[in-house]
């Protein structure tokens, strides 16, 4: 099923924020209730399974070939985070909250690759394969996701859904787990209607505040 897969070494830069990331994310849980931003890092759990979206340095060995995303019980793994930017054309300044019904691109931080769908089959469910493709945050059209949510802006405490712009899929887990070499990972995948496997809330990471001065870039957890 997995396809051979080559060591990716992080650059300073990125360690030093991923370390910052576990030092910093513990007391996210106590944090007031805000409002996702542009330019923020977090972790998203599927509320009905209890996984978080997660991806690493693995190819799939089937469908598309490209880098698997899975969903993983533990709250302390650091390829488990992605950065939310808006489209290739931008329309997400740092900062900024995230509108309902706005498109945006989550990019995974560790491997820079974009959470991304297409018509291949999904290896377990036989839905809609979820990879993650592009290199250095840029992709393509397929790696847009629509933020589904009540109100107007994306909330921390809020369930919302991720609609797939190119597919109309919903990012979903329905439970389904692989074996070696990913043994207890969640299958990730497409499907066609809102139900409760494809609810997902925001936790662990860094915010960037509402309304901050962009030249400072003051965080938030």
């Amino acid at each position: 099923m997995w396809g051979a897969s080559r060591g990716r070494v992080a650059g300073p830069t990125l360690l030093g924020l991923l370390l910052a990331l576990s030092v910093r994310s513990g007391g996210a849980s106590k944090a007031s209730a805000g409002l996702v931003t542009c330019g923020s890092v977090l972790k998203l759990l599927n509320t009905h399974h209890k996984v978080r979206l997660h991806s690493h340095d693995i190819k799939y060995g089937s469908g598309s070939g490209q880098q698997s995303v899975t969903g993983v019980e533990e709250s302390d793994d650091a390829n488990s985070y992605w950065r939310i930017r808006g489209g290739s054309e931008g329309g997400c300044p740092r900062g900024l909250p995230v509108r309902c019904g706005q498109a945006v691109r989550l990019t995974h931080v560790l491997t820079g690759k974009n959470l991304h769908t297409h018509h291949f089959p999904s290896p377990l469910s036989n839905n809609q394969e979820v990879s993650a493709f592009g290199e250095d945050g840029e992709g393509d059209d397929l790696d847009l996701w629509t933020v589904r949510c009540s109100g107007q802006h994306w909330e921390r405490e809020a369930s919302v859904r991720f609609q797939h712009v190119g597919t109309s899929v919903f990012l979903s887990v329905t439970g389904e787990q692989y074996g070696n070499p990913i043994r207890g990972q969640h299958e990730v995948h497409g499907m066609p209607s809102a139900n409760a496997h494809n609810t997902w809330k925001a936790m662990e990471g860094i915010f960037i505040k509402p309304g901050a001065d962009l030249s400072t870039g003051h965080d938030e957890l």
